[in-house]
């Protein structure tokens, strides 16, 4: 079944992308690729120092070109960067490429989910809790649209989470995938 197939995971920071991600993939039998960790890969060292050394413009314009390499893939689960859909390039390249499934929480349980990380401010003068609020309510629209399906991911074990959403996503390989 997983020939061909190919699933985007996207949400904001701390939504749970990675963490369902990974064993998501296993369980459909798909390659996994998480965007960030690309980066990472690619740059050598951590996207975070990229964005303090050179900003935010030179870390679109690499995960641009991650994007591009991602959507020529046949098949694979990908874990989107949690910006990712606020930008139309990138949708560009993504939109009807695959199952895109919006991974949601409310904006307090992402923002306890992400308060250990050290995670680069889009935002810079605001605090953790301002940045989140502020890009959930400015871009909310633009990932609710780029998604065939928004899954809640705070309600449930992360391995419920895993078969509620292999589900899912096998019932869409079914009636949208090939033959």
């Amino acid at each position: 079944m997983a020939a061909g197939m190919k699933v985007y995971l996207c949400g904001m920071i701390g939504s749970g992308k990675t963490t369902l991600g990974r064993p998501l993939a296993e369980s459909l039998g798909l390659d996994f690729y998480d965007l960030d960790d690309e980066m990472d890969r690619i740059l050598g060292y951590s996207f975070h120092r990229l964005v303090a050394e050179k900003g935010w413009l030179a870390f679109r314009e690499l995960e641009y070109s991650i994007c591009k390499r991602l959507a020529a893939l046949e098949s694979g689960l990908i874990c989107l960067g949690g910006g990712t859909v606020r930008y139309e390039w990138n949708m560009d390249l993504l939109a009807g490429d695959g199952l895109m499934i919006l991974l949601t929480a409310p904006v307090e349980r992402l923002i306890e989910r992400v308060r250990a990380a050290d995670r680069p401010r889009v935002n810079e003068s605001a605090s953790l809790e301002e940045d989140i609020r502020r890009l959930w309510a400015e871009h909310r629209e633009k990932y609710e649209s780029a998604a065939q399906v928004i899954y809640p991911t705070d309600k449930k074990s992360i391995d419920q989470e895993v078969v509620e959403l292999k589900a899912v996503i096998e019932e869409w390989w079914r009636r949208s995938g090939p033959g």
